[in-house]
């Protein structure tokens, strides 16, 4: 099935606003009993794992999945506050039937939201999401199976300390090399970061210095982390000479961004030409391939050509890349936004923190700083522009539109590319263009968002 069968998931989970559908106290029930049943038609007894970041309503989300899992008898463990991956990690090594996140990632406190992990510790095929969510509107249709919040007994469960410690030990394990000179700045978002990252980075000897970690549940993402790459790099250059890296995560710590030593932010696209580039050399990057997304720089692809190495590119969401990886069975994928997928080890998923020792090992083991490790990468001018829309109409079935991404794309002539795609996660449009000239990309980026905004506009 397409994305756009689905009503609830996105491309990463069920997100909204906390307390308004579908994240009410009644649908989260609804949830956590219609995962239950998928999971027992696979298996007549399983268990799930669950974690969430620092907002305030992932407890209560949680709760409500929980007991919604109970119902139906599926035992439920706690982690407690935890990344993204620790999740997906715990649900494979410990041989559960799922994992569930309970994140909204990089959005704003006031939003929340559910991922769902299978047991083998990978993000769930769009056809199995459209079944689930097809059951939870049954559920909801249904008031014997929706029962009102205060019918429900309390089920919080307390975070196990033991199943973080489990994940930071993986990790920890999983570095090659000392990296007891790395001096880092590291931003934590007031996200679940908070939870793993001082911890790993001392069982690994950095020298780490950690800023935005105290999550108040209102302060996730706000004016830092991976949304605010700018806030880590400008500490660093400031304190010139101090750091040899920054490293910032968003509010569920999947996705990584950096700065350099001087100071200028590092985004996905460099980190997977350098890591492109080790693994080539070492010999782990199967078929000299990597798969990035349709938001990748054109920069990007020139310097991978350089080495000999094929770019892919899958659609947007780690989720798709993962699944383009599986297929053509290359090691290394990700995003411009910093999810990035190792797939020369057991992760299944991106992982902010994975992300961050392997740049630092391969820092450590060529001698190099980061600056000069992607000192080749000639970015494209590129600017992105989001407009709100009341509805996500097929761009091809509006002429108006369809007519100036054409025309956009005869004017650049292969000198640039035009990707215009609605957000999973949001009510946007979102038109990236690329182009060699600054001021034509901007001409024809606005040109296309006005015709959306006319058409489509909030």
């Amino acid at each position: 099935m397409t994305q756009a069968t689905r009503q609830l998931f996105g491309t990463d989970g069920i997100r909204g606003v906390a307390g308004e559908f579908p994240l009410t106290p009644q649908s989260t029930f609804a949830i956590g009993r219609a995962l239950g049943h998928d999971l027992l038609r696979a298996k007549s007894q399983a268990r799930v794992v669950i974690g969430q970041d620092t907002r305030e309503s992932s407890r209560w989300i949680a709760d409500r999945v929980t007991a919604g899992l109970n119902s139906v008898g599926v035992g439920v463990e706690s982690a407690g506050v935890i990344t993204t991956p620790g999740v997906a990690y715990l649900a494979r090594s410990r041989r559960l039937a799922a994992g569930v996140v309970i994140s909204a990632s990089h959005n704003p406190w006031t939003d929340n939201g559910i991922k769902v992990f299978s047991g083998d510790g990978y993000k769930l095929p769009d056809a199995r999401e459209l079944a689930i969510e097809q059951e939870i509107f049954k559920l909801l249709q249904n008031p014997e199976a929706r029962p009102e919040p205060e019918t429900v007994a309390a089920t919080s469960l307390p975070g196990d300390a033991s199943l973080r410690e489990a994940y930071i030990h993986w990790l920890a394990h999983s570095v090659t090399g000392d990296l007891s000179k790395m001096r880092v700045l590291v931003d934590c978002a007031n996200g679940a970061a908070t939870a793993e990252a001082p911890g790993l980075f001392r069982a690994c000897g950095i020298q780490a210095t950690i800023m935005h970690s105290a999550p108040d549940g209102k302060n996730i993402n706000e004016q830092c982390g991976a949304l605010h790459p700018a806030t880590v790099a400008t500490e660093v250059a400031k304190r010139k000479g101090e750091f040899d890296l920054g490293v910032t995560f968003d509010g569920d710590a999947d996705r990584a961004l950096f700065s350099d030593a001087n100071g200028n932010v590092v985004n996905g696209d460099a980190v997977l030409l350098m890591a492109g580039r080790d693994m080539q050399t070492r010999g782990t990057l199967v078929g000299n391939t990597i798969v990035a997304t349709t938001m990748s720089n054109m920069g990007l692809e020139v310097a991978l050509k350089r080495s000999g190495i094929q770019m892919m590119r899958a659609n947007v969401g780690d989720k798709y890349v993962l699944e383009d990886m599986l297929k053509s069975g290359a090691t290394l994928g990700g995003e411009q936004s910093g999810h990035i997928l190792f797939r020369d080890g057991d992760a299944t998923t991106g992982d902010g923190l994975l992300t961050a020792l392997r740049v630092m090992e391969i820092m450590t083991r060529l001698k190099k700083g980061l600056a000069e490790l992607v000192s080749d990468l000639k970015v494209f001018p590129q600017t992105i522009q989001n407009v709100r829309v009341r509805e996500k109409v097929p761009f091809k079935d509006v002429p108006e539109i369809q007519k100036a991404i054409e025309d956009a794309e005869r004017e650049l002539d292969g000198n640039g590319r035009v990707v215009v795609r609605y957000s999973g996660t949001e009510a946007l449009a979102r038109v990236m263009v690329e182009a060699e000239s600054a001021v034509k990309m901007k001409s024809i980026a606005s040109g296309i968002a006005e015709k959306i905004r006319e058409r489509l506009g909030a």
